[in-house]
């Protein structure tokens, strides 16, 4: 597993416990740093801290491109993967578009539900297919 599918996931269990304890994703990831339990690797914190500036955006796009799904509806392992993909696509530019699918894609495929992987694509494709700007 390469280093920035483990940031990935890393950042995933970030978002995902924050949400569900109901506090800030930063102040989850200081507090794991500062505890030394990682992030050992820099992207890690990077996609959280993105997902965090960039929220409001993405969680608009994620209503708009979800067809029949709002976002609390969505599994939480989606909503943040989404998150994460949505972050990738169109605020990192490093990463390209086939990689940030194919690693949301994988993710929800290892920690969700059999329909995930389908839902995940559809939208992150439709967001592709019509590159809002941001």
């Amino acid at each position: 597993m390469g280093a920035r599918t483990k940031a990935r996931k890393r950042a995933l269990d970030v978002l995902y416990a924050a949400e569900v304890r109901r506090e800030d994703p930063v102040a989850a990831l200081d507090r794991a740093i500062a505890e030394g339990e990682g992030p050992t690797n820099d992207y890690t914190a990077q996609l959280v801290r993105g997902v965090v500036e960039h929220q409001s955006r993405i969680d608009e796009l994620l209503a708009s491109y979800a067809e029949g799904w709002s976002l609390e509806r969505m599994p939480a392992v989606d909503r943040n993967v989404l998150r994460l993909g949505v972050l990738e696509i169109l605020f990192v530019t490093d990463v390209p578009d086939a990689v940030a699918v194919t690693e949301a894609m994988n993710l929800v495929r290892d920690l969700s539900t059999d329909e995930s992987p389908a839902f995940v694509n559809g939208v992150l494709g439709g967001i592709l297919r019509n590159r809002p700007a941001v």
